[in-house]
Formats: C-alpha cells, sequence, structure tokens
C-alpha cells in the first residue's frame, strides 16, 4: 500500500511532505533538521512509518507506534529551541489482518523563529526550501527575528494538558497571598493558562507540581567578601522546581543568612533587618516575572555580599535596552516581557497591574544614606537589582572595580579581594585605598593587610618622593 491510498490525497517531494520509514537513531540530527527547517518556513508534513521517495508503507504496530512518537518526543524537547509547534496524529490502515499505522507530524510556522536545532552543543538553523531543507542564509535569520520580535516564551503552547491536580503548589500559593481566595479554572483559562482543548502555555508548565523544568532553575550564594572570589564563598546552593516554590525558596534562603541589627536614632535603637522585608519579596518577584524564558542554560541569581544582596535575572532590560548604574528606581518604566507569568502572579497578590515594584523598593529606603541606595544595571545577558545591606556600616563599596581570580593570600583577610581589585588598574596610596574599599587609613590597616600582600607578591609596592604607592600585581592576579 502506499500513502496516497489512505490520506486521500496526491503527495509528491516537494515543499511541504517528507517520509521517513523509521525515525533513524544513528542520524537524529538528520530528521531534526527537517523538523527544525518546517518550523522555520510555512509548516509541514513529517511522515514517519513511509519510505522515502516511493511513499510506500511500512507501518507500526500500536506499540511500535508509540515508541517512535515518545522517541520522537524526547529528541525535540533535548535539541530543538524553542519547542516547536507540532501535532503527532496515530493514521491507521489494514494490511491484510493485520492492523498499522503511521505518523503523521504536522508542524506549523512557529510564531519564534528562528527555531534552533542545538546538537552536540552546535547550535544551527535550517529552513526548509523547495522540498530541501538547508542551512538559513543571514537575511533569513533576520527576517525571522524581526517578524517574531514580540512573542513571549510564556504565552507559547504547549503539549502539556491542564489536570487541576497537578497544581497544587499553585493553589496554595495563591491562598496565602490572596487571604485565602481560591483561584478557579476560568480566572486562570481568561489568562491563557491553557486553551480551548486544555493544552497548557508553556508558562503555565513552569507552575505545575514537580516541575524540573531548567528553565526555573535558580543559584543562591553566600560570599564573605565584597566581591567575588573563589576562596570567598561560603555557600552555593541550586534549585529547580515550580516558579512558585523557587520564589519561596529564595526567600528562605535569604532570610536564614541575612544579618540583623540596630540603628541608632536620637533617642532610641530601631531594630532592623539588612534588607526590608517588602524590598526582597518585590525583588525576587521582579527576577522570576521579568526573567527571559528563552534563554537555555541560565538561572536567576541570588548573591549574598558583606555589604549587599544582588539579584540577577537572565534577560537584559525587557526590548534590548541597557541600563547604567539607576539609582532612580521610580524612573524606570515596567514593561512586561512575560504575560501569562505576571498574569498569575498578579492573581496571586504578589505583584500589582501597575507595575509598582520598584518605588516599593525606593520607597523601604527612603530613609537610608547614599551609600545604602539600591540600585539597578543590566547588560547584555542579565538585569540586577541591588539591595544595600543596612547592618553594613560603610554602605556598598564601588561596583565600578574589577571581578579578579587569584590563589588564597596565606593569612589572608576578608578585605584583600578589595583592596587588589582597587589597585588593579592603577597605583593608589593607602589612604586612597582606605577611602576606596570603606575601611579606615590606620597603622594596621598599612602593616598587616597592605603589608600582608607586598609580602607574598600579591601588591607592589613603589615611592614617589615620601608617599608609597601600590600596585596590583598581574603575575598573581587576573581578571575573572
Amino acid at each position: 500500500m502506499y500513502l496516497e491510498e489512505i490520506v486521500g490525497r496526491d503527495i509528491l517531494e516537494g515543499a511541504e511532505p517528507e517520509c521517513k520509514a523509521r525515525l533513524n537513531r544513528n542520524d537524529v540530527e538528520g530528521w531534526l533538521k527537517s523538523v527544525a527547517g518546517f518550523a522555520n518556513a510555512q509548516g509541514g508534513h513529517l511522515y514517519i512509518g513511509v519510505e522515502d521517495k516511493t511513499n510506500k508503507l511500512i507501518g507500526f504496530t500500536r506499540a511500535q507506534a508509540n515508541s517512535e512518537r515518545n522517541f520522537f518526543n524526547n529528541q525535540i524537547n533535548q535539541h530543538v529551541s524553542p519547542r516547536p509547534p507540532y501535532k503527532v496524529n496515530f493514521v491507521r490502515y489494514r494490511n491484510g489482518e493485520r492492523e498499522l499505522y503511521i505518523l503523521d507530524v504536522t508542524i506549523s510556522e512557529s510564531p519564534v523563529r528562528p527555531v534552533i536545532l542545538k546538537f552536540k552543543n552546535v547550535p544551527s538553523i535550517y529552513v526548509r526550501r523547495e522540498g530541501f531543507t538547508n542551512g538559513a542564509t543571514y537575511e533569513e535569520i533576520i527576517s525571522m527575528s524581526i517578524a517574531s520580535h514580540n512573542t513571549s516564551y510564556d504565552t507559547l503552547p504547549s503539549d502539556q494538558v491542564y489536570r487541576r491536580e497537578d497544581f497544587g503548589e499553585l493553589f496554595e500559593f495563591h491562598r496565602t497571598h490572596s487571604h485565602g481566595r481560591e483561584l478557579s479554572d476560568k480566572a486562570l483559562r481568561s489568562l491563557g493558562f491553557f486553551d480551548a482543548d486544555d493544552f497548557l502555555a508553556n508558562g503555565a508548565v513552569l507552575f505545575r507540581d514537580g516541575c524540573i523544568d531548567p528553565k526555573t532553575s535558580v543559584q543562591c550564594s553566600v560570599f564573605s567578601g565584597l566581591t567575588k572570589g573563589s576562596e570567598r564563598i561560603v555557600t552555593v546552593n541550586r534549585y529547580i522546581g515550580p516558579l512558585t516554590t523557587t520564589i519561596d525558596y529564595m526567600l528562605e534562603f535569604i532570610r536564614q543568612r541575612m544579618n540583623h541589627g540596630m540603628i541608632k536614632l536620637s533617642s532610641s535603637r530601631v531594630d532592623t533587618d539588612a534588607f526590608p522585608q517588602r524590598a526582597l519579596f518585590e525583588g525576587i518577584i521582579n527576577a522570576v516575572a521579568h526573567r527571559d524564558y528563552f534563554l537555555d542554560g541560565t538561572q536567576i541569581q541570588v548573591d549574598m555580599f558583606a555589604d549587599r544582596l544582588e539579584i540577577s535575572s537572565p534577560g537584559s532590560f525587557f526590548e534590548g535596552e541597557s541600563l547604567k548604574k539607576t539609582y532612580n528606581l521610580s524612573s524606570i518604566i515596567s514593561k512586561r516581557r512575560n504575560e501569562l507569568i505576571c498574569g498569575v502572579l498578579v492573581s496571586c497578590g504578589v505583584m500589582e497591574a501597575a507595575g509598582t515594584g520598584f518605588d516599593k523598593v525606593a520607597e523601604d529606603y527612603r530613609n537610608a544614606d547614599e551609600a545604602h541606595r539600591p540600585f539597578i544595571f543590566s547588560s547584555s545577558d542579565h538585569f540586577t537589582l541591588v539591595l544595600p545591606d543596612l547592618t553594613y556600616s560603610n554602605g556598598v563599596a564601588s561596583s565600578d572595580l574589577p571581578t579578579l581570580l587569584f590563589a588564597p593570600v596565606p593569612n589572608g583577610g576578608a578585605h584583600d579581594e578589595a583592596i587588589l581589585s582597587a589597585c588593579y588598574a592603577t597605583a593608589r596610596t593607602a589612604k586612597d585605598i582606605a577611602q576606596t574599599i570603606g575601611l579606615s587609613d590606620s597603622s594596621y590597616f598599612r602593616k598587616r593587610i597592605l603589608g600582608n600582600l607586598v609580602e607574598h607578591g600579591y601588591l607592589e609596592k613603589s615611592t614617589a618622593g615620601r608617599a608609597a604607592y601600590y600596585k596590583t600585581n598581574r603575575d598573581m592576579v587576573s581578571l575573572a
């Protein structure tokens, strides 16, 4: 039998259909190219269980067809990003007394392009043209990127079906933060959580109980010093789970480890936390809500230093805007990257539709001095909120100092890294170094701290007249 006999139309090896007798386990990349190529073009059909060129039916038993479908889905999830929209249908036919099946994989044009095939850690972009799959040209890649510029990851459809019992963590989170109210299926559907056929959106999958998608991963670290350095790491914890539990995990991690102290007023003392609770909560919610979930292999970073907390979310400022260090948080215009995830968090009562999170952070620090003002900045691959530790009297050290790599200093102290960073680009006097890192220019500082770095070769000391200058020895220290 031939394919034409069971699909009701002529099938030619043209721009749309392609046939595979079996999914080749030894050349997975070969047939994944076709899937990615269809998704980057106008879509098409991939028939599995059909001989190429002749369209002769090979077929599968039901068990074999199920196995083939599962293998197909697994390889797509592992190697193709963003996941293209497709459906796998079983087409049944009879061959004598035997009931057999072929797989009709209908691949739609992806709303987010280019779809990238990543095999053996090598990313490639393919497109279907005139019945053949080839590498995309530079012009085609630019055209695809422009066409899909405004599409968000979380609103794209998945192949997972909604079941209310799969979202216990989300419903409990909603009750906790909305004074016991229940989150209804009707409300979820209105948010786009699942469609008319009950298929979940990508963002909804990240809320499901037991979710182990790397897109929800976070890394929480504590550093004893003022900058990152391998010998200063106190602890590093990693977590993957539903978005609601990642929020709770990050908050608990910080609350268990942050300092507590007192602020002296004119006639009394006031107990204070290192980070105001509302500002901390808003910072964590912002990181989850505005993370770029298209970026694979990334994570939300929570880094606690002696003087500050940094919460970094993958992705630059929305729509590619970059920000230098900005203290005027209220001037930041709220722009949503993830409509569905933000909608769910608003429904839970942990985020406001008006986007006033940064205003609340600024309000919590309104009485802080200049050295304890929160700020934000973004680079090409992450967006960072910095909350100063209110119990650290010197405030936040200069974030313009470089991050360095060096072996542990014998008999070293907590300020070695900041000193070496301050002296890496230019020679400085002891007084200048002390002012830069927020220490007193004492005899102890000069003899014990600077002297130890000079003694072990990390600092080079020179004189000009009566002044002594210190410069980082680049043979011992390098940029991170």
